[in-house]
């Protein structure tokens, strides 16, 4: 039907549809929509059966919402209709609705479409905009910030986002040009303070200093630093640009008045050694000495010299600042001199120090027996025994940290950052349940401190301890609903990276790989956010704020909790594909065949009774999502508010069970190889991925760019001898991959039998316990009959090895039961002994219990890598 043009009374009626959408009252939309419809007249109108396609999306309707809107473009192509008080066209509205389920490319291929019927129509131009920043296509949206420039010149929004657009391709003179000649139409008394004409001025600034305009940047900043609003920041540009310049003597002034305003900032210091060129120790220490002297409360004019000196100067210096903080009571004096740890030398002069201290403050509350005057409060003896028990730890002299934390302890029972620090002890020995119990101690101190009850949770889940870590985090999550939703709903991604660790360990890989996805989407949500700012902050002037996000955002996958979640879910998902899930009736079907009637009668108890415990844990389940599925609907009927369309539900037995994981795991590895590429271990879970997808030449380059970070990294050294013995496996491969093949790896291995090679390995990596381990494991892998020898390579316990610690030991376990070294559970109990002998303290060493996989269940509740890495 062609287009028909509405009378009057229709008309009003889609006047308030479209009123009814910006209001966000979608059903009364609907009833109008119903109202034109129903008319046989205008039943195929266009412009009508596109916005109800429009409102039913925002009602979470999606198939009939593409279904109305693609029959209002066969209807009406040519027609448009008024939306948001601008004529818009239905292809617009086609691609509102694709942008909306975030099909961006196809949303931007409508809008294109759109403008063909109505080039210059505004609102078309300023979403194709919004969506070509949020895809980076910025040639595009140069382009199209150039269209919006020539239909609306007086607005502020057209210059800035062309100017922005010039300044993201780098092309900063023309960017400049842009913005001073914007600038020059501001019409800003000199002596008055207006934030947005302020922002524009650092902006400005800040985009001169990226083009190395340093000169152009000091002129700026003078002239116009009565009109900006942060005096501390003019001072810092001023500050660095004069130093760019040379200007020493000016750089050294502004400096110096940096440390009056802030004698802490540590940049402030650096900046002024700088200035001042001053080449000699002496000159240094006397530059401190002058600023603590004028800044007597200071801690960083007393604490900077520590790194400079060495020796008695040390001696002396240390001594006093020691002095000062234990009387005063400073908790985190530790922390601050942690940096401090790298030489032998400065490690046991505090010692000595502290020791004596500790000594002389037990027999006479002095410290020094040497000393007169006011005697020393009883709270600083107890604040020495607390450094004490940091320093030890971080020495991992593990029994000497307890006594100390424990004398500490009993003299004051009440104080958190004791029990807080005793837990960290049992993390760092490897006896996380222990651990979590004393930092369970130190919450119930205080249980209205969110940090320490957040510290107990991680704790809990370091421990496998699920249930009881999501019932601490439940003092402080929203009432009605879990923990574990309401931490997901808020994206707090250091519970979530916890828990999937949690929960592989325990083999729970569908409850991990749920929790991998979750931090997937909160990822995607967090880059879709941007949509908010892209008209926001060039209408608030925030130029410098939105620049550093677009910056942040492009890079955001590189972040450590993406990674761990992406790490685990490729591990999860390659040994799903090393060992699928087989159907559990079938299993038990199979197991049960073997089994004699009283042994079969015992297992099918068992099997009722995990049934029935099942059963009930669902129906609490279904429950549970039966009343928060009424609240939110009752939401939504109550505020009428757009509804976004329903997640996809992740179920942890579905997840577990997928039909592709290597390509599932692929999905995580795309985001690590474009921007955690300086990570080796990107690259080596790329091989294990495409390893056993036999692609050869994607093998090779994952180890090449592996080799090129570390050369000598032990798991590196294991993929290449499994790679090298897969080529030689395969003789059927093309004959052009075959020769690029043969040439890289010549580089690699020199013509080496890997024999040969990996002898080399273990003799040039003979006091590196993980290098080892690695040499090892590839000896059986060659040769099964060199068991022997390469289990004693693995468990030496001597004192030249450098990496002996918790971290290793139990990768060494865990190589003995998983396999690696095929079946030696002899060896194994030898070598637990040993470590027990080693480390008493710790879980996975403790003898085992009468349980059917005790040694399994001992590592699993305590191999956490990433918390056990302290050296012996």
């Amino acid at each position: 039907m062609p287009n028909v043009q509405l009378p009057p009374k229709e008309s009003n009626l889609f006047k308030r549809i479209l009123k009814c959408y910006e209001q966000k009252q979608y059903k009364n939309g609907l009833k109008f929509c119903k109202m034109i419809l129903s008319n046989p007249k205008f039943a195929e109108h266009g412009e009508t059966l596109a916005m109800k396609g429009l409102t039913l999306n925002c009602l979470g309707k999606k198939e009939e919402a593409y279904e109305f809107v693609r029959k209002g473009l066969r209807n009406d192509v040519k027609s448009h209709c008024l939306l948001l008080s601008e004529k818009r066209a239905c292809w617009h509205v086609y691609g509102l609705l694709q942008r909306s389920d975030k099909k961006y490319d196809e949303a931007i291929k409508c809008y294109r479409n759109a403008l063909k019927l109505d080039k210059d129509n505004l609102q078309i131009l300023r979403d194709l905009s919004l969506l070509q920043i949020q895809m980076r296509d910025l040639e595009g949206y140069r382009e199209t910030r150039y269209q919006l420039l020539q239909l609306r010149p007086t607005q502020r929004a057209s210059w800035i986002g062309y100017a922005i657009a010039y300044h993201l391709l780098k092309d900063y003179d023309m960017a400049l040009k842009l913005l001073e000649e914007f600038r020059q139409t501001q019409q800003v008394p000199p002596n008055k303070i207006d934030y947005e004409y302020s922002e524009l001025i650092l902006y400005q600034n800040q985009v001169m200093r990226e083009a190395d305009q340093f000169q152009e940047s000091l002129e700026h900043i003078e002239t116009y630093e009565k009109q900006i609003c942060d005096k501390l920041l003019v001072e810092e540009i001023k500050g660095e640009v004069l130093l760019k310049l040379g200007r020493l003597k000016e750089a050294s002034e502004v400096f110096k008045n940096l440390i009056d305003r802030n004698a802490e900032n540590w940049y402030y210091y650096e900046g002024l050694e700088k200035a001042l060129q001053l080449s000699t120790l002496e000159e240094r220490l006397q530059l401190y000495e002058e600023i603590s002297k004028q800044h007597p409360r200071a801690i960083s004019p007393r604490r900077l010299p520590l790194n400079l000196v060495p020796g008695a100067k040390f001696r002396e210096l240390m001594d006093k600042f020691l002095r000062v903080h234990f009387s005063k009571g400073c908790p985190p004096l530790f922390t601050t001199l942690k940096s401090l740890y790298y030489s032998a030398e400065k490690i046991s002069i505090i010692q000595e120090l502290v020791t004596n201290y500790e000594a002389s403050l037990k027999t006479c509350d002095f410290f020094s027996p040497y000393e007169n005057g006011e005697k020393e409060p009883p709270t600083t003896l107890l604040w020495v025994q607390y450094f004490l028990a940091q320093h030890f730890d971080k020495l991992g002299q593990y029994s000497l940290a307890l006594d100390y934390i424990n004398a500490a302890i009993s003299s004051t029972p009440t104080l958190i950052e004791l029990f807080y620090m005793k837990a960290k002890i049992y993390k760092h020995i490897g006896n996380l349940r222990e651990a979590a119990k004393w930092m369970d101690e130190a919450q119930s101190l205080d249980t209205a401190d969110r940090f320490i009850n957040s510290k107990c949770a991680k704790y809990m889940l370091r421990a496998n301890m699920i249930k009881e870590a999501e019932e601490m985090c439940s003092k402080f999550t929203r009432e009605g609903t879990s923990a574990m939703e309401n931490l997901n709903e808020m994206q707090c991604m250091w519970f979530q990276t916890e828990c999937i660790a949690a929960y592989q360990r325990l083999g729970r890989y569908g409850d991990a790989l749920k929790k991998c996805h979750e931090v997937e989407r909160h990822f995607f949500e967090i880059t879709d956010d941007q949509f908010d700012f892209h008209t926001y902050c060039m209408r608030k002037m925030t130029l410098r704020a939105y620049v550093d996000l677009l910056r942040l955002e492009d890079v955001l996958r590189r972040h450590a909790f993406y990674f761990k979640a992406a790490r685990s879910a490729i591990e999860i998902y390659l040994k799903l594909y090393d060992n699928p899930l087989t159907n559990e009736s079938k299993q038990q079907e199979i197991n049960s065949e073997n089994l004699s009637a009283k042994e079969l009668k015992k297992m099918l108890s068992k099997q009722r009774r995990a049934q029935k415990k099942a059963k009930l844990e669902e129906e609490r389940k279904h429950a549970e999502r039966e009343r928060q599925q009424k609240n939110q609907k009752k939401k939504r009927d109550e505020e009428e508010e757009e509804a976004s369309g329903l997640k996809e539900e992740l179920i942890p037995e579905k997840l577990e069970r997928i039909e592709n994981p290597l390509e599932e795991a692929i999905k995580f590895l795309i985001p690590l190889k474009n921007l955690v590429a300086d990570n080796i271990d990107t690259h080596l879970l790329a091989f294990e991925i495409y390893f056993r997808k036999g692609k050869f030449l994607l093998m090779l380059q994952s180890v090449k760019r592996a080799f090129a970070i570390n050369s000598n990294n032990p798991w590196l050294h294991e993929c290449l001898i499994k790679f090298s013995k897969s080529v030689s496996n395969h003789s059927n491969l093309p004959d052009i991959v075959s020769k690029v093949l043969s040439q890289e790896m010549q580089k690699i291995f020199f013509n080496k039998d890997l024999e040969s090679f990996n002898e080399d390995f273990l003799k040039h990596n003979a006091t590196s316990l993980q290098h080892l381990l690695s040499g090892a494991k590839m000896m059986y892998f060659l040769d099964k009959s060199r068991q022997e020898k390469a289990i004693a390579i693995a468990t030496r316990l001597d004192e030249t090895l450098k990496d002996k610690n918790v971290k290793t030991l139990i990768k060494v376990s865990e190589a003995l039961l998983d396999g690696s070294f095929g079946s030696c559970n002899s060896q194994y109990e030898e070598y637990r002994t040993a470590c027990h002998n080693l480390l008493p303290f710790t879980a996975a060493f403790l003898p085992a219990v009468n349980e059917v996989g005790s040694h399994t269940t001992a590592l699993n509740h305590t191999a956490n890598y990433e918390v056990l890495a302290n050296e012996i």
